[in-house]
């Protein structure tokens, strides 16, 4: 059998392919050998019944955005929240996982820290007396830190204005106790020592020494509490360190349950329930916003299994099962799952702003029970024997109604052998995957796009010249077409040259100058940003070249190669046009370069609101597109036909095209 270059390649690509996507596989894998650890034999003599001793609640809430332009109801409800929710549910403690303020313009684009909105933050937890009847944790997230050049500037007001701001600059852990357990709760700022204004602050960062303290932390929970849960801003995905990285000091502890999130606002709904168990053996679970949904979670460890759910604001009753437990967020290595199969009581807890008045339970197909409630107000419980309900997964139903006529049904998977559910892909991926990592190669992948194709094709053109024979690989088609136009278009310096310095030069060169934290000159890399005498590694520029190179430099090659081989077309077919067709004609050639500049004049523009007019002026990201633009248009309407045809020479006796 002949082997030919092509076969060979298309070999190695798939080779490359299956590599990729099998190390995405595993990176974003939950193992069900969690099973076989030490995690599942332990506490083998606990009895889940009626007692109320082992059971605590906690609330989260994330990404407020409270701001003094946008959306007053996100502050009357976050009073509300605090005022009435608060009073019902009564949890040990509430987490603020950052995002606190909005600091964003008016334009909704410049970004900068507004005092007034952090007095109005200050302002609702104390006019609800929040502080005497919580323990009120919060932490910083990257909106929080904008405009912020160290956490010792006077900008910094999460340390004037925060609950734990005065206490606790950056990362902190607080013990708590209630009744025989203590119960640890690490707060992980990972927001980067230089606040740069937005958009170029989106990834955190934990340094070495960070890394140390948080490690100190996880020992000191392992010692002296019986639970620990982790809270921060940013996803796992989302924060840059060395390796080993975050997660394996959150899973190190046998008593590590859960790391608790904000910052990707659910993908804007698109994925509402972003949950996963990561590697390291602990869940991972974000919470969509207060800003546009108004949710929040109310979370509780019941005898070591820890249960959630997500709520909306004024949505009543609430309902959760702590046991038996949701079977998706099961924990083998890390709680007593197999107690479930040897509980003697259902276990459900129920706010209302009203009286309760019925609480049932249908388990499968069975009939509705009544559940009663306990010796603590909001927990109820119903009997059972958990044997006579065999391997795999089962469901429970719970309905809530009370004074007022409002009910309330939730349906829930449960077992009691252990069996699991799988987590989606997309919350996987999300929560999983490394963010910057991710965005580089996405970068790399959109430069080698960008400036291989076209330097191929300039280098076939110049060995096919050389033999003198004609270019028949694809007779037609829409490919050959294709094939065609990007030929023309490489092998003219006047578009080759410009075209792929661009992207090599958003790879390597300084993107801009200015004042990326007001009163600090800071100079933009790909790979990192410098400014007010410190370095901020690249990651979300990555992602910012990706979306340039995709919606700039793919369109400008498109629209710039068409443009060429039309007139080359036009040339050779011409013929008769009344001059309303050849106005009209001229117009939707034109269209696409038009649409192509206003687009990258509105980019320049948002990047101006963002960064100044230093920025932009000494800003080749954004002012050279504009450039590139006018010079392509104008060059690809009136460079001479016979340039054209030359570019083309290998394709003229395939296509017929004119000589």
């Amino acid at each position: 059998m002949k082997v030919t270059k092509a076969g060979v390649i298309a070999i190695i690509l798939i080779v490359v392919l299956s590599m990729f996507v099998a190390n995405i596989s595993n990176l974003i894998s939950v193992s069900d050998s969690f099973k076989e650890r030490d995690g599942s034999k332990v506490r083998k003599s606990l009895i889940i019944g009626n007692s109320t001793e082992h059971l605590m609640w906690f609330m989260q809430i994330s990404d407020l955005h409270l701001s003094i332009f946008q959306d007053s109801e996100r502050i009357t409800e976050f009073q509300e929240f605090c005022d009435q929710t608060l009073k019902i549910i009564q949890p040990l403690v509430v987490l603020a996982t950052g995002d606190l303020t909005d600091a964003k313009q008016k334009d909704m684009i410049g970004s900068k820290q507004f005092e007034e909105e952090w007095i109005k933050y200050r302002n609702v937890l104390n006019k609800c007396d929040t502080l005497h009847r919580v323990k009120w944790l919060d932490i910083r997230g990257n909106h929080d830190n904008f405009d912020v050049p160290g956490v010792d500037s006077y900008r910094n007001f999460f340390r004037s204005y925060s609950v734990q701001g005065k206490s606790h600059l950056r990362s902190y852990i607080e013990i708590l106790k209630q009744g025989s357990e203590r119960y640890a709760f690490i707060g992980l700022d990972a927001c980067p020592e230089q606040g740069l204004k937005r958009p170029f602050n989106f990834v955190g960062i934990v340094q070495d020494n960070q890394m140390k303290e948080l490690n100190d932390m996880s020992k000191t929970a392992e010692n002296e509490a019986n639970y620990t849960i982790w809270f921060g801003h940013y996803p796992t995905s989302c924060i840059l360190s060395h390796k080993p990285g975050i997660r394996p000091i959150i899973g190190s502890s046998q008593k590590s349950l859960a790391y608790l999130c904000g910052h990707f606002h659910s993908m804007l709904g698109f994925v509402p329930n972003m949950y996963t168990i990561q590697q390291d053996g602990f869940l991972e679970l974000e919470l969509a916003d207060w800003k546009d949904n108004r949710i929040f979670r109310l979370a509780a460890i019941d005898h070591g299994l820890l249960s959630f759910i997500d709520i909306k604001h004024r949505e009543w009753p609430i309902i959760l099962v702590t046991n038996p437990k949701h079977a998706l967020y099961q924990l083998h290595t890390k709680e007593p799952v197999e107690a479930i199969g040897r509980s003697t009581h259902i276990r459900i807890l129920v706010f209302s702003p009203n009286t309760i008045l019925a609480v049932r339970i249908k388990l499968d197909d069975g009939a509705w029970k009544n559940c009663l409630q306990s010796d603590r107000e909001h927990v109820y419980l119903h009997e059972w024997n958990p044997q006579q309900y065999g391997p795999g997964l089962h469901q429970i139903q719970v309905s809530v109604l009370d004074e007022v006529g409002r009910e309330k049904s939730i349906t829930q998977p449960f077992s009691v052998d252990g069996s699991t559910m799988k987590f989606g892909i997309v919350p996987r991926l999300l929560l999983m995957l490394n963010f910057s990592v991710s965005l580089q190669v996405l970068f790399g992948f959109a430069t080698v796009l960008s400036v291989l194709p076209l330097c191929f094709l300039r280098f076939m053109n110049l060995k096919l010249l050389a033999s003198k024979k004609p270019f028949s690989v694809l007779k037609n088609g829409k490919i050959n077409s294709w094939v065609r136009r990007l030929w023309i278009l490489a092998n003219i310096d006047r578009f080759f040259i410009p075209i792929v310095l661009y992207p090599l030069y958003m790879a390597a060169g300084p993107w801009a100058v200015g004042e990326l934290i007001d009163g600090y000159i800071g100079v933009i890399f790909i790979w990192g940003i410098f400014v007010n005498g410190s370095y901020v590694p690249g990651s979300f520029t990555y992602g910012y070249g990706f979306v340039q190179l995709f919606l700039f430099q793919g369109p400008l090659v498109v629209f710039t190669a068409y443009a060429l081989d039309r007139r080359l077309q036009i040339s050779s077919n011409a013929g008769y046009s009344s001059k309303t067709v050849v106005t009209l004609k001229a117009f939707f050639r034109n269209l696409p370069f038009v649409i192509l500049f206003i687009s990258q004049l509105g980019m320049a523009y948002t990047f101006w609101l963002a960064y100044g007019t230093m920025a932009l002026i000494c800003g080749p990201i954004r002012l050279w597109p504009l450039f590139l633009t006018l010079w392509a248009w104008y060059h690809a309407s009136t460079l001479s036909l016979r340039k054209i045809r030359i570019a083309a020479l290998p394709w003229i006796n395939v296509n017929s095209i004119g000589s």
